[in-house]
């Protein structure tokens, strides 16, 4: 009888360690309100890197952007800002960067996905309701009802 109560208190046991190992497991980890990690970007530094249907930024304005990789993959974000440009708001959450030139911003890294036409004959595309814009991220004016894209072509 003996044996048969500590079989079962040795099963307790291991049922109790095993529940508290997960519990810790589950709640050890510190949550940013925001699913997002960090990736080397183009030119080295640390770009953000958020999951599909995050919410980025704070603002009065809002706009929805919706990131396709060269496979077609989606990732969509609603982006609320206070800033004037598409490519300001992204910039300012991290979730482009690229180079400046004389033609504005060149953008090589769109939510940790780098694309470089010079090296890998892929660039990032900006869309504008569906067509593809006229003018670069950092220069088209958010505009209420908008949705904007990268797509990697």
């Amino acid at each position: 009888m003996k044996a048969k109560w500590n079989k079962r208190l040795s099963s307790m046991i291991v049922c109790m360690v095993l529940a508290a190992a997960m519990a810790f497991q589950l709640t050890g980890c510190k949550g940013t309100g925001k699913d997002e990690s960090t990736v080397a970007d183009a030119s080295g530094g640390e770009q953000n890197v958020w999951e599909d249907g995050s919410v980025l930024g704070e603002g009065s304005k809002q706009f929805d952007l919706t990131v396709a990789d060269k496979e077609g993959a989606e990732v969509k974000f609603e982006i609320h800002t206070d800033q004037e440009t598409v490519g300001d708001a992204l910039t300012e959450i991290g979730l482009i960067s690229g180079d400046e030139s004389e033609y504005g911003l060149y953008v090589k890294t769109v939510n940790g996905v780098s694309a470089d036409y010079d090296t890998d004959g892929v660039y990032w595309a900006f869309y504008v309701n569906g067509e593809y814009a006229t003018s670069g991220v950092d220069s088209t004016e958010i505009e209420e009802g908008s949705s904007y894209s990268f797509k990697m072509e």
